[in-house]
């Protein structure tokens, strides 16, 4: 999987996008992520992104110009599956948009900076708009790293369990159970019996009792 990251900001994903499974995936060649400043496919001089909105409306808007030379000269190069906007008012992402992402093969993200960008990219670029929230941040950089790392960890030989990623949180709507490592009694909290016992079908259904019960009381919008 490729995924290209369009930002004005291209430092605030350079940590996140560089540590941990990120970077364990792409030193196996399993995903590329490539981020791209904005401001190297400007015009002007003073390599300007932004500009006053028409209307006399407060802020500045993102140009189309820079996206536009951008996203041309990507898919010039390849195919790519969906061009995503990370914006506020987009549709909530969520574990299922995860799981049906990382089966595509290309992916250009774009981050929005300022009041926002002009509505023409959306209009003639973008494919698909995902927000993390029900609240504004500085950019989308943060969370474009998020939907990254969201897709990236499921792909095939990226985690070294691929069983730990589908037992996940939300994978069949509900909450994960709770977890237990050694020792099994520790200042006498001790671990629940039945994961001592070996029992298989027994531990199974604990857990799935355990994340009925969680879900229910944590987040009941999940079960509908």
């Amino acid at each position: 999987m490729r995924i290209d990251i369009l930002t004005v900001m291209p430092e605030m994903l350079e940590s996140p996008l560089n540590c941990s499974i990120l970077k364990r995936a792409q030193d196996k060649g399993l995903a590329e992520i490539h981020v791209h400043n904005l401001r190297d496919y400007t015009t002007d001089k003073h390599r300007k992104v932004d500009d006053y909105p028409f209307g006399g409306e407060a802020g500045m808007v993102m140009k189309i110009q820079p996206v536009d030379a951008c996203i041309s000269k990507l898919k010039a190069e390849r195919n790519y599956d969906e061009v995503i906007f990370m914006t506020p008012d987009g549709k909530t992402f969520d574990q299922q948009m995860a799981n049906s992402l990382s089966l595509l093969e290309n992916i250009i993200i774009l981050c929005g900076h300022y009041k926002g960008i002009d509505y023409r990219i959306r209009e003639q670029f973008v494919t698909k708009e995902i927000s993390i929230g029900d609240y504004v941040l500085t950019g989308g950089e943060l969370p474009a790293a998020c939907v990254t790392d969201a897709i990236v960890r499921l792909l095939p030989g990226v985690i070294g369990d691929e069983q730990s990623a589908l037992s996940d949180s939300f994978q069949d709507n509900l909450l994960a159970p709770p977890v237990y490592t050694r020792p099994a009694d520790y200042k006498g909290w001790k671990v629940p019996e039945v994961l001592l016992s070996g029992h298989e079908a027994k531990i199974a259904q604990w857990r799935l009792d355990q994340a009925m019960e969680r879900t229910r009381r944590l987040r009941p919008d999940l079960l509908g």
